[in-house]
C-alpha cells in the first residue's frame, strides 16, 4: 500500500474547541492542541491549533474543500504555499526513513499520527522561521540606521508595538512547537518510539527550532537595546522639560523682583 501524507500551514491558528464541536468525522484522538480524524476508508485529517493540516490518502479537490471547512475556525488565513508532503509505503520487512518518504513494516494508526505530527511540525518551522527572518532582516534595517546615524529611526508607540509583535510570536513558538516532547503513545513501546525519533532526526526538527529560537533571541536583545535608547531619549526630554521649567520660574521670580 502506498499513499501521501500532506500537511499544509492554511492559517496562524486554528480554534480546536470550536472545531471539535462542528467537524464531522470520528474523532480518534483529541486533547487541547489537536484533533485527529478518520473520514473514510483508510482517509485521515490531523488539524492542529497552530494552523496547519495535515492529511492522508485524500485527492487534492477533498483537500481544498476540507481547507476551507476548516478555515471556518480559523484566524489569519495564510495566502502563501507552506506545505510538504510525504510518501508511505506499508510492507517493507522494516520501518525505514529517508526525507520524502517512510517505510512501515505494518500499518498502524499509532505510526500513522507520529509521521502526520513530525511533517506537520516541519511545515509549522517552516513558517515560523519565514517569520523570524523576516523580523530579523527589519531589525537590521534599524541597528544599520542606528549605526550611521548614532539615532533610532523608530521609537515611540511603533517601537512599543514592534516589540510586542516579537513577544508574542517567541511566545507562539514556544506553545506550540512542543517538538521534543514524545507522544504518551511512544513511552512503553520501542518502535514507535525509534519510529518518533527518525523522523525527527530526518526532518531535522530539533536544529531548526534551535535556529529559530536563536533569532529571535538575537531580535530581543536588539529590541532591549532600543528600549534603553528610547526610554533614555524620553528621559532626556522630561529633564530638560523641568530644568526650563525651573528657569521660567527663577525669570519669573526675578522680574516680579525688578518691578
Amino acid at each position: 500500500m502506498q499513499n501521501k501524507a500532506y500537511a499544509v500551514q492554511i492559517a496562524d491558528g486554528i480554534a480546536i474547541r470550536n472545531c471539535k464541536n462542528q467537524f464531522k468525522a470520528t474523532l480518534l484522538f483529541s486533547d487541547t492542541d489537536e484533533l485527529f480524524y478518520k473520514l473514510k476508508q483508510e482517509q485521515y485529517v490531523y488539524i492542529f491549533k497552530y494552523g496547519v493540516v495535515c492529511f492522508y490518502n485524500i485527492s487534492r479537490q477533498e483537500i481544498r474543500e476540507l481547507s476551507n471547512e476548516i478555515l471556518s475556525f480559523a484566524q489569519n488565513y495564510i495566502d502563501e504555499d507552506i506545505s510538504e508532503k510525504i510518501e508511505i509505503i506499508v510492507g517493507g520487512s522494516t520501518n525505514t526513513i529517508s526525507f520524502s518518504k517512510v517505510t512501515l513494516s505494518e500499518f498502524n494508526i499509532e505510526s500513522l499520527r507520529l509521521i502526520m505530527l513530525n511533517v506537520s511540525q516541519s511545515v509549522a518551522l517552516d513558517h515560523y522561521a519565514n517569520i523570524s527572518e523576516q523580523i530579523l532582516e527589519d531589525t537590521k534595517v534599524h541597528t544599520s540606521y542606528l549605526e550611521e546615524k548614532g539615532r533610532l529611526d523608530i521609537g515611540g508607540k511603533k517601537l512599543k508595538k514592534y516589540i510586542g509583535r516579537v513577544l508574542n510570536i517567541k511566545n507562539k513558538i514556544s506553545e506550540n512547537l512542543y517538538i521534543f516532547d514524545s507522544h504518551d503513545v511512544t513511552w512503553d513501546d520501542e518502535v514507535l518510539n525509534k519510529l518518533d525519533q527518525d523522523l525527527k532526526r530526518v526532518f531535522d526538527l530539533k536544529d531548526r527550532y534551535r535556529s529559530i529560537h536563536d533569532q529571535v533571541e538575537v531580535i530581543k536583545e536588539n529590541l532591549e537595546l532600543f528600549k534603553d535608547i528610547m526610554f533614555h531619549k524620553e528621559s532626556s526630554k522630561l529633564e530638560w522639560i523641568i530644568i526650563i521649567l525651573i528657569l521660567v520660574e527663577v525669570v519669573d521670580m526675578f522680574i516680579l523682583k525688578l518691578f
